[in-house]
């Protein structure tokens, strides 16, 4: 059993995915982000940078094992599996390669760009435009790296679950796919997955349906290391 600290988002998405794909057995803890669970101190001992998501792995040699960081969940999950990470000395390298891209690339500037998008509309022009050209950007890297491949390494891997809730999210995020006909296609061969639908789907309800309070916004945004020190 997995306990899956949970709050939907495309880094939810991806480990969502994995766990999908894998069948494994799991259980969904949502930590409400609105509410500030994430600087719970029962939270923070799985997850100490008090993000989504966060897995405790009952099931691992040795007893539980907590992991953070959607990127190190994947990997864990990979190898605990023996699944979607290339076994090959070249394949694991590529798939790693383009696991750490999305999280050090298209995750950080995709999900920036979601803030001034869905956050901060009409603030800030030059730092809207600067993270939507680093998307735009990013999905460049991809269309080229796709060029006469199906997915971003030999076979599908945690590096294509990685980023393809970052792509999926294009259209709302004022960036349309025409000019990336191998990212469209991609995009659209891996939504087809029933194990990828239903990960998307996983917590729909828990979705926010209205912009966040006063009260929301100061847990969710401009915290400091003073809140983070201060929190038992």
């Amino acid at each position: 059993m997995i306990d899956f600290y949970y709050w939907p988002t495309p880094n939810g998405w991806k480990v969502a995915i994995m766990l999908e794909e894998c069948g494994l057995e799991y259980r969904v803890i949502p930590v409400n982000i609105g509410r500030g669970d994430q600087f719970k101190p029962e939270f923070l001992a799985i997850s100490p940078n008090n993000r989504m998501p966060a897995i405790v792995d009952r099931d691992a040699e040795g007893g539980p094992v907590p992991v953070f960081e959607s990127g190190a969940i994947l990997i864990h999950l990979a190898e605990r599996t023996g699944r979607f990470m290339l076994q090959t000395r070249c394949g694991r390298k590529e798939t790693l390669e383009w696991l750490f891209w999305q999280v050090g690339n298209l995750g950080p500037m995709a999900g920036q760009l979601s803030h001034f998008v869905n956050y901060a509309q009409g603030e800030h022009a030059y730092s809207h435009r600067r993270y939507a050209d680093e998307y735009n950007r990013c999905l460049g890297v991809l269309e080229r790296r796709l060029e006469g491949r199906e997915f971003i390494v030999d076979d599908y891997s945690i590096a294509d679950m990685a980023s393809w809730p970052w792509v999926l999210i294009a259209k709302p995020l004022g960036q349309l796919l025409e000019e990336f006909p191998n990212v469209a296609r991609w995009r659209e061969t891996i939504k087809q997955r029933p194990a990828v639908q239903r990960g998307v789907d996983l917590g729909k309800e828990l979705r926010r349906s209205a912009p966040p309070t006063e009260d929301e916004r100061r847990i969710l945004f401009n915290q400091t290391a003073q809140d983070v020190l201060r929190r038992p």
